[in-house]
């Protein structure tokens, strides 16, 4: 290994405004389950379509309708 590396001609992680964050975030046992019968299904992993979900609410501007009783 090198003493001393040469970065002057390195160039930007292209991807990583791409990268994830982790978090931790509770969701209930039928969610989940929900997600894993659609990860066996579709062969990608649950948290990956989870990701996918939310996303897509995000992205179209998707409101939650709440209504408390």
């Amino acid at each position: 290994m090198r003493k001393q590396y040469d970065f002057s001609a390195s160039r930007k992680n292209p991807y990583a405004s791409q990268l994830k964050k982790s978090v931790t975030i509770r969701l209930d046992e039928d969610s989940i389950t929900y997600f894993k019968s659609m990860s066996e299904q579709t062969g990608i992993p649950y948290q990956s379509l989870i990701n996918l979900y939310l996303k897509e609410c995000a992205s179209s501007g998707k409101k939650l309708n709440l209504a408390w009783k």
